[in-house]
């Protein structure tokens, strides 16, 4: 999205084949960018901030809350009216807390029951704001700073838990003025006056995404003798919580290689097979595990004391319940679980008793891949229904588990 705000072409190295990432791709295209697509490497020539144009048709997010809500943003301070939707799955999926704000800086935006996609985005001269987000969510908070980029002054947005900060970091690589004052987060408007201040391109090798990592990270620790290396994996602050907690369960996990690159951290990981304890994830720990939830709960029975999520609603509103679909899929493999509204509780000494089942992933990609591991460990056979949805973030996850598996 950012290059395609840009002046120049970017060149994007190791971007992901996730359907995800393809969407935003499309939209882009449709909004003017001019992309190239050669392998994993992307080259967008943007249009700079003024310069995208009125797509002809409606826009399609497909499957990806990030493209709706961020465009949404970024087509707030259009000069033109644009349409966004998306598949079954996102058109269920809760649009106010983007809406609201984008309100209160001037954007005109109507969806369905006023919160439901598709979206119109009719976009104008914005206005700074201070916002408050009532929830901790990096795609709310992306939103809001992308459309100050379009508004009069400097726009802030203060967090009430730390989230993903990917958007901070790559506006400031691109030029953006950025400042971060705890858990504030500001940029200045780049459009005002006669201010020919511009976004510039960048040349990058994006690192692999460890919310994808994760399912490995986690079935080499279940399975013993296992020794599985991983190499340039982003280790984010904001993201690399997950391997805290994991280590904290046990696991035997090293970072290896640590260093700097476009403004993240990344770095290679190696992992053993461990004894793994279990545990808790609740209050500000949630937004940082967020992604990674599905697969803590699915090892929850091959753990000690069990895992218990709490505070996790959000859970509630992702591609699908993920709360109902975890405590479905574990109950069918004859986990004991307690589902509750902002969670649940998975009791762990399990191994070994659990059973292959029929998994049914409501077309959820990371209850999918999550319950692929899970099924590594189970007595009889696992099937997954849909093992396609995966695709959404990882296409090759099933080709890249075989491989492993095998190995």
């Amino acid at each position: 999205m950012l290059a395609a705000l840009a002046e120049g072409t970017s060149e994007l190295r190791n971007f992901a084949a996730a359907r995800d990432c393809h969407s935003t791709l499309a939209c882009v295209k449709s909004l003017g960018a001019d992309v190239k697509v050669n392998g994993s490497t992307v080259h967008v020539t943007g249009r700079g901030l003024r310069g995208l144009k009125s797509s002809r048709r409606t826009l399609d997010a497909e499957n990806s809350g990030t493209t709706i809500r961020l465009l949404s943003g970024i087509l707030s301070g259009q000069t033109f009216t644009t349409k966004i939707t998306g598949d079954a799955s996102l058109q269920k999926r809760p649009m106010k807390r983007v809406i609201t704000p984008l309100r209160e800086m001037g954007a005109t935006i109507n969806g369905r029951d006023d919160n439901f996609p598709p979206l119109e985005i009719h976009g104008g001269r914005l206005r700074a704001v201070q916002y408050q987000m009532p929830m901790a969510s990096a795609q709310v908070k992306s939103a809001v700073l992308l459309a100050g980029l379009y508004a009069d002054g400097e726009t802030a947005v203060t967090e009430p838990a730390a989230t993903r900060d990917h958007t901070e970091l790559a506006l400031q690589l691109f030029g953006a003025p950025v400042r971060k004052q705890g858990r504030t987060t500001s940029v200045a408007g780049m459009i005002s006056g006669n201010s020919r201040a511009a976004l510039r391109a960048v040349s990058l090798d994006v690192p692999g995404d460890l919310s994808s990592a994760i399912f490995f990270l986690a079935a080499a620790s279940l399975l013993p003798g296992s020794n599985l290396y991983i190499r340039n994996v982003g280790l984010n602050p904001t993201r690399s919580a997950i391997l805290d907690f994991f280590s904290q369960m046990g696991a035997s996990i090293r970072v290896v290689d640590l260093r700097g690159q476009s403004g993240e951290l990344i770095g290679d990981l190696s992992v053993k097979g461990a004894s793994l304890e279990g545990g808790q994830i609740a209050g500000d720990l949630v937004p940082l595990l967020i992604d990674e939830l599905p697969m803590l709960a699915a090892l929850g029975p091959y753990t000690e004391r069990g895992v218990e999520i709490r505070d996790a609603g959000e859970l509630r509103v992702k591609e699908s319940d993920r709360i109902a679909a975890l405590a479905e899929n574990l109950r069918r493999m004859g986990a004991k679980v307690e589902e509750r509204p902002d969670g649940l509780r998975v009791e762990g000494r399990c191994a070994g008793a659990l059973r292959g089942a029929e998994i049914d992933p409501r077309g959820d990609h990371r209850i999918a891949m999550a319950f692929a591991i899970a099924g590594l460990a189970a007595t009889g056979e696992t099937r997954i229904l849909d093992p396609a949805c995966a695709g959404v973030s990882y296409p090759n996850f099933f080709t890249e588990l075989r491989r492993l598996s095998e190995s």
